[in-house]
């Protein structure tokens, strides 16, 4: 009995001595825009909770499919397999679990990650996790031409920031948290560690900080540690062969990139006008309209539907038909529309590969009608469409690039797929106008994603590396308030009041003998998690003042942030 008396005890005093760090030297140390091991830590530990959320939603997602084997369907007997309705079954179940989910938490996918990372520091309500778990299971197994990357973002950024915030980190810091959870789903999804790392300064962060690289790739190769370790080291399109293209060939691919850029800003354009249109629409109309065409489309061409894999598997078979493969491209653009323009949960990049072989594929066989050079390129070709359109679509190049580069195991791509995303940018961006789909699917939705230079680099800062420790905080007594300014050495002197309210003591010049030289000014007061823009939103209408901190509850004052210093830090990030 004694032994374990001894070892509680010694439990319960590492326990006191964990908390005391974690509540002030860790957080000062996470606090502040620099490199951090601690950090890095705490990033592998949440990335390894996401990698396992990950995992187990996709291991749930192979069990499902092994009963209904949508991608083993007998294509010449369709209308006879009662697979036929899963669209349609798949919708009544995703409306079922919407409806037992409370309407603040409906919000999921992509665009609402980026959202949140923007103007919520990355912190998404945990309720949003279940329903985008079982919504996008459901979707995929009944076959919606949906992708699985938009739900494994989600449930990464779920996991990894829930518990950055149970642990009560910096807001500042919970964003690279939540950054790098999604770094962990994505390469535990597709064993693609460093598009992992490109898709998430790209597309959610939109920005390239040093202190952030870390955490993410470390979060980076935990997931795809962890997914290689369950599904083996798998690239998923290492079989398509593909060669050096001889650069007599350029010239084509110039044209192939315009007609690319022309296909993407097409699909941009049908998709967010349907998305609008539908936006107010009751959701089981969207769900079941979106269920009628997948079932339509799956009975007249059934590669149409899933997330892409099938399609891409005809667009490079040894003699594809180019009439086939332009019914399919038809089919698969309005299957992917219907299903993500009508609310059906699930990512893109999936569907858009497809799409973007079918492109490759259709070009290569009507250039080699002309040129029959081409013809043992089309697996190259089909690799290209896939790239630009992604990429176009989500105005993401370089993640496209290097994710298929993983997934390919093959360099070759690089030059010529550069080659072609020029073009195919300039005329989508320049003649119709195109930008990044999320942002403006963010757009329809009425969620913001702008955060001015001055907002956006003061969040990167928490409020404990700027705050003065150096304060005194005294009862409300004004017989000793006068006394204890004067041996306060410049020193914040903070009071709380008879209604528990701080308030700043300062001395001011006098006008006449009857005023007093001493003022008060109730101050407002932010938790220790906040950044300097919490500080920045309080003090700047004014233009002058403090704001006290505190942790754990109001009363527990930690420190103060002026605003002589925020105007100092703003100043020396603009140096």
């Amino acid at each position: 009995m004694i032994w374990k008396a001894l070892l509680l005890y010694r439990l319960k005093k590492i326990r006191v001595q964990w908390q005391k760090y974690l509540n002030a030297d860790l957080k000062d140390i996470l606090s502040q825009a620099k490199v951090s091991l601690q950090l890095s830590l705490l990033a592998l530990v949440f990335a390894l909770m996401a990698s396992a959320v990950i995992i187990l939603f996709r291991l749930l997602l192979q069990w499902i499919n092994t009963y209904t084997q949508t991608s083993e369907l007998d294509f010449t007997e369709v209308i006879d397999d009662w697979r036929v309705l899963l669209p349609l079954i798949g919708s009544v179940l995703i409306w079922i679990v919407a409806r037992m989910t409370s309407k603040r938490y409906k919000r999921m996918g992509i665009a609402y990650v980026l959202h949140r990372v923007k103007l919520h520091y990355g912190k998404l309500p945990l309720q949003t996790a279940p329903s985008q778990f079982f919504q996008a299971l459901f979707a995929l197994s009944a076959n919606f031409s949906v992708g699985l990357e938009g739900p494994v973002i989600h449930l990464g950024a779920v996991t990894a920031s829930v518990m950055a915030e149970k642990f009560k980190l910096p807001d500042n810091s919970v964003r690279i948290i939540c950054s790098s959870g999604i770094a962990a789903g994505i390469a535990a999804t597709f064993n693609t560690p460093l598009a992992a790392v490109i898709f998430v300064f790209e597309v959610i962060l939109r920005e390239y900080k040093a202190h952030y690289f870390l955490p993410i790739i470390i979060a980076a190769i935990c997931g795809t540690v962890s997914s290689q370790l369950v599904f083996g080291n798998v690239h998923e399109y290492e079989q398509i062969g593909i060669i050096d293209i001889p650069l007599s060939q350029y010239p084509i691919l110039a044209i192939c990139g315009v007609i690319l850029g022309c296909v993407a800003a097409l699909f941009n354009a049908s998709l967010l006008k349907v998305t609008a249109t539908g936006q107010h629409w009751p959701l089981i109309y969207r769900l079941l309209l979106a269920g009628v065409i997948t079932t339509i489309v799956g009975l007249l061409i059934p590669e149409a539907l899933g997330s892409g894999q099938l399609t891409i598997t005809q667009a490079i078979h040894e003699h594809p038909s180019i009439v086939f493969l332009i019914a399919l491209l038809v089919c698969k653009m309005i299957a992917t529309i219907a299903a993500i323009g009508l609310a059906v949960p699930g990512g893109m990049i999936g569907p858009l590969y497809g799409i973007g072989a079918l492109v490759g594929a259709i070009l290569a066989l009507a250039s080699a009608v002309f040129f029959p050079s081409i013809t043992p390129y089309i697996g190259f070709y089909t690799i290209i469409g896939m790239i630009t359109v992604m990429g176009v679509c989500l105005s993401a190049p370089l993640a496209a690039l290097v994710a298929l580069l993983e997934m390919t195991n093959n360099p070759s791509i690089i030059l010529p797929a550069m080659f072609v995303s020029i073009p195919a940018f300039l005329v989508a961006n320049k003649a119709f106008n195109t930008t990044s789909l999320l942002l403006r699917q963010l757009d329809i939705m009425g969620l913001g994603y702008k955060v001015s230079a001055v907002k956006l680099a003061l969040q990167k800062i928490g409020v404990r590396a700027l705050m003065d420790k150096r304060m005194v905080i005294v009862t409300d007594n004004n017989e000793l308030l006068l006394e204890v300014l004067k041996r306060a050495e410049g020193r914040s002197v903070l009071v709380r009041n008879g209604l528990g309210m701080m308030e700043m003591l300062q001395l001011e010049m006098q006008l006449s003998d009857k005023d007093s030289s001493l003022t008060r000014h109730p101050i407002k007061g932010l938790p220790d998690t906040a950044t300097l823009n919490e500080a920045y939103d309080i003090l700047s209408p004014k233009r002058r003042g403090e704001v006290y901190i505190y942790q754990e509850h109001r009363d527990n004052v930690v420190g103060v942030v002026s605003w002589a210093a925020l105007q100092k830090e703003i100043r020396s990030g603009q140096d």
